[in-house]
């Protein structure tokens, strides 16, 4: 293939394969319900199913990203699709729960793979088509979500769920042809040294915790297992963070944390992964319980898989409000703005859930949320560091927001497995009243901490200030890795060829 068709068809190809977080994506939450039925295990044990991918994908994220700046990109995107494949095909096969989850885990290493797909753009284009093939690649990515999680559902409801696995083998099949004949071999980039030991140390680390989180229940909050696990995984950390401190090269970088800017968003990002995974599994598995149980409203998989679009449509349209909402408050208010209407969304569905609508307007309700706090969360990192270590200062913010994501579903998994009784399938209603109200409450500290932390720094306002183009690879980054948990940020800046807004 010659250079100038190989080039031509780069972005088409980094697309389609960006669309396959949409699909791992929508291969987990409107499922659960059905698994458990069909596996025999309880709702919160079937939760898995979503918590392994976000787990792996929370382990994968910053290594593929550290990877990523080396010579080998496509080298990185095709072993990563082969894994997702396999996954695909093993839980397709799958004729046990455990295998399952086994699958997910694999199919969740492709949840790292938009970091890797921009760095592609940035390093093969020019300046000018880099950046539309990034805010292409945010938004084909969000249509995606939009698309993938109905259609998926649907899949499962006229088949079964191995169809489901089977439709997102065929994709990744696809997508992992394209990447060999089109991706180039090697890039221009010096391969730089690894750093294994924090990457084994954090991966270890926050593989205990969900453990915990998700197996507490069963094993004691006080038993031996549980306490145990908590002290090694505190060790872990304990010999981590040090020695990323000392690395020449460290998988994340900690000293941006001195800077109360820097560790606010980071704190609100995590904060606010684990909330918003405290909701919208609860309110997709809310929605199918049979009716029977008291509540929920037996919805289909179908009905389920929809009841997301609303909350790609708040984001979406949260995107819309954000340059007005900029020129006429500033940044500083729009992440406590966005955790105050999550809260209230969360606590609406705690307390009134008597017809199926308020599950969808519950869900556009907090896509307005997390679309006010999402979009401001990079601003005031990017604004703070040197130019420099922006790269480094937002790397350790996704792993954080990837860890919030599998911490907030397993840590629902865990409630609701409290509220189910000895040889049940379902838990009872209070158990996702409580799992709403922690999540709300989670939002509620995000809003006054988001306020306070910033403290007398510097006030970051993006205004009519210049936005330079790491700026705005930043948050087409930002908003390209939020598809991987269904949400959905398309702030599309209005800039000229050299970055600066008219």
């Amino acid at each position: 293939m010659t250079y100038d068709r190989r080039t031509s068809l780069l972005v088409p190809t980094l697309v389609f394969v960006g669309l396959l977080v949409a699909i791992v994506s929508s291969l987990g939450a409107p499922l659960v319900p059905t698994i458990a039925q069909v596996d025999n295990v309880p709702l919160s044990t079937a939760q898995w199913v979503l918590t392994a991918a976000l787990l792996t994908g929370a382990l994968a994220t910053p290594i593929m990203g550290r990877l990523a700046d080396g010579a080998r990109q496509r080298d990185v995107i095709v072993v990563t699709l082969t894994v997702v494949l396999s996954g695909c095909v093993l839980s397709a096969v799958s004729t046990s729960f455990v295998v399952l989850v086994v699958g997910r885990g694999l199919q969740g290493v492709g949840l790292g793979l938009l970091p890797v797909n921009m760095a592609i753009a940035r390093r093969n284009l020019d300046r000018e088509r880099a950046g539309r093939a990034i805010a292409t690649l945010s938004v084909s990515t969000a249509i995606g979500a939009g698309i993938g999680y109905p259609l998926t559902s649907l899949i499962a409801q006229l088949f079964d769920i191995h169809a489901a696995y089977w439709f997102g083998a065929g994709i990744v099949a696809c997508a992992l042809a394209c990447a060999v004949v089109v991706l180039p071999p090697r890039s221009p980039a010096a391969s730089l040294r690894f750093d294994v030991l924090g990457a084994v140390l954090l991966s270890l680390a926050v593989t205990g915790v969900s453990v915990v989180l998700s197996e507490g229940g069963n094993w004691g909050w006080t038993s031996a297992r549980t306490l145990g696990t908590v002290a090694a995984c505190l060790v872990l950390l304990a010999v981590w963070v040090p020695h990323e401190l000392r690395c020449a090269h460290p998988l994340v970088n900690l000293h941006h944390l001195s800077n109360r800017s820097v560790l606010m968003a980071d704190v609100a990002g995590f904060l606010m992964s684990v909330s918003m995974y405290l909701v919208v599994p609860i309110v997709v598995e809310f929605i199918q319980i049979p009716s029977s149980a008291g509540f929920g409203f037996d919805a289909s998989v179908l009905v389920s898989g929809c009841v997301l679009v609303p909350l790609s449509l708040g984001t979406f349209l949260a995107s819309r409000l954000l340059v007005p909402y900029e020129r006429r408050f500033g940044v500083r208010s729009m992440i406590p703005l966005g955790a105050l209407v999550f809260t209230c969304a969360a606590s609406y569905f705690a307390l009134d859930h008597g017809s199926l609508w308020q599950a969808f307007l519950t869900m556009g309700i907090v896509g307005l949320g997390i679309g006010f706090t999402f979009a401001a969360m990079p601003g005031f990192i990017v604004r703070a560091v040197p130019a420099a270590e922006t790269g480094a200062a937002t790397g350790f913010y996704q792993v954080l927001r990837n860890i919030g994501l599998s911490v907030g579903s397993a840590f629902g998994a865990a409630v609701l497995l409290a509220y189910t009784g000895h040889g049940d399938t379902y838990p009872s209603l209070d158990g996702f009243r409580v799992a709403l109200l922690i999540s709300a409450g989670l939002g509620l500290t995000t809003a006054v901490l988001s306020f306070v932390l910033p403290g007398g720094d510097r006030p970051v306002a993006l205004g009519p200030r210049t936005v330079g183009h790491d700026d705005v690879e930043v948050r087409m980054e930002e908003e390209a890795l939020l598809e991987a948990s269904g949400a959905m940020l398309v702030d599309e800046l209005d800039l000229d060829s050299e970055g600066r807004r008219p």
